[in-house]
């Protein structure tokens, strides 16, 4: 073998290990119905974005330094999270770490849910909600306020092959992806999973508040 030859090996190796950790580092998210992500969310708010910048928040176990995006916000409704206002939140710097990336001339409002650090800070990624409130749904809107929260104790089962099944009274069948081949089909947009008064879990769109006993998928 020739010293070209070997270098052209030892550069090929270089570079697939080097796809193999982007491929490593890349950020993925599996399909979840916007009730999961408002149920499993430390805070779910309605704000504008009015400014960013790249912040130092420590550093990791080597000693360098960690940073990450601060996006300044201001918030016009809390739906869920602690008492206290929520001015700032925090993101990793790339998509492919989670991280998301939001206009900020403070024109745009977003309803964005995050998550609790222990000293308090927000951190949002890119598998929580960070979508343009008049993107949303009147549904969707409503569940914010009430509906998502009267079923957070139901399981939504997420269903892309068919058979599909659910295993208790207290799941709902989530087929978007298998019909529309899309997590923001008709389910996740018009529908929400509440508990029933014999503790059973049933999708529901109606523009008023569900009886105690409403029937799977009522719209009155």
């Amino acid at each position: 073998m020739t010293w070209t030859m070997k270098r052209c090996f030892v550069t090929l190796a270089i570079l697939c290990l080097w796809r193999v950790q982007q491929l490593a580092e890349a950020c993925s998210c599996s399909p979840r119905h916007p009730q999961q992500v408002f149920c499993n969310s430390d805070v779910v708010i309605r704000a504008k974005v009015v400014g960013k910048q790249e912040v130092d928040v420590g550093n990791d176990v080597y000693g360098d330094s960690i940073k990450r995006l601060k996006y300044d916000i201001k918030q016009i409704k809390m739906f869920k999270g602690p008492s206290n206002t929520i001015d700032a939140f925090y993101t990793a710097r790339s998509s492919a770490m989670c991280g998301v990336s939001l206009e900020t001339d403070g024109r745009k409002e977003y309803l964005i849910t995050g998550m609790l650090e222990a000293d308090g800070t927000m951190h949002v990624t890119l598998c929580g909600l960070f979508e343009p409130w008049d993107n949303l749904t009147t549904t969707q809107k409503m569940g914010l306020t009430e509906r998502y929260q009267m079923g957070c104790e139901c399981r939504i089962t997420s269903c892309s092959s068919i058979p599909c099944m659910i295993n208790s009274p207290s799941e709902c069948l989530w087929l978007d992806w298998l019909m529309e081949k899309t997590e923001n089909g008709r389910q996740a947009k018009h529908y929400a999973c509440i508990k029933r008064s014999d503790n059973s879990c049933a999708w529901y769109r109606g523009s008023a508040a569900p009886k105690k006993d409403f029937m799977d998928i009522e719209d009155p």
